[in-house]
């Protein structure tokens, strides 16, 4: 099950580039008009969009091995077979219901970016310290920052870190994601929007969004013979 995991994961990354532009594609345009004149050559202007991914990255990863390793925790007070059972039930249906949102089915899992309103509150004057940024430490830290924004697609992918039932396999899981938001994201700095255009094509979302449905079906499918 983790092994499509990671792989269900950095798809979702890759081809829920529309939501990712929609909810930090303005952030990144706005970072990368804040870079100093005298450092937006290409190659330093992709040196602070790399450490505000790489800052962001790292958020992912450490929520994954928190809830994954929170789950791991918690297992050792449940019947850990019905317990993993549940998790693996609950991360299949999030898997299909992301894939029916990246496929334009059904929008419902963006519903879930109400959760993270709170905890963001808390964040948000961090992030908005350290603007305007002019140092790639300071791009590095506003993206561990601005990692923690809310996201549907964020959250919908923890939930199979939770049911990866491992703080290890939880980051490999987030990191995935993170991996695959990398190149939409890039390009929204870097005002290279060949692949957002690719990515947004019908076909392409419809293809991989039923990927998605089937790795939730199959997750679902071995979760429920584990019952019998």
């Amino acid at each position: 099950m983790i092994d499509y995991n990671v792989t269900g994961a950095f798809l979702v990354g890759l081809m829920g580039a529309g939501h990712c532009i929609g909810m930090c594609g303005g952030l990144i345009g706005a970072f990368s008009s804040q870079i100093p004149k005298q450092q937006n050559q290409f190659s330093s202007r992709l040196n602070f969009l790399l450490s505000y991914n790489i800052g962001r990255i790292l958020s992912y990863s450490l929520a994954g091995a928190l809830v994954g390793g929170s789950a791991s925790a918690l297992g050792l007070l449940f019947d850990i077979d019905l317990y993993l059972i549940t998790l693996r039930i609950i991360a299949g249906l999030m898997m299909i219901a992301t894939g029916l949102y990246i496929a334009k089915i059904w929008s419902g899992v963006v519903q879930i970016e109400r959760v993270g309103k709170l905890l963001w509150r808390f964040i948000s004057p961090l992030a908005n310290r350290i603007v305007p940024i002019k140092t790639l430490p300071q791009a590095f830290i506003g993206g561990v920052l601005w990692g923690w924004l809310p996201c549907g697609l964020v959250y919908s992918t923890l939930t199979w870190a939770v049911a990866a039932n491992s703080a290890g396999q939880g980051a490999m899981i987030m990191a995935a994601f993170g991996l695959g938001t990398l190149p939409a994201l890039l390009s929204a700095g870097m005002a290279a929007n060949i692949l957002g255009r690719w990515v947004q094509h019908r076909a392409v979302r419809l293809v991989s969004g039923l990927v998605l449905v089937v790795f939730g079906l199959q997750t679902l499918y071995i979760a429920f013979g584990q019952l019998n």
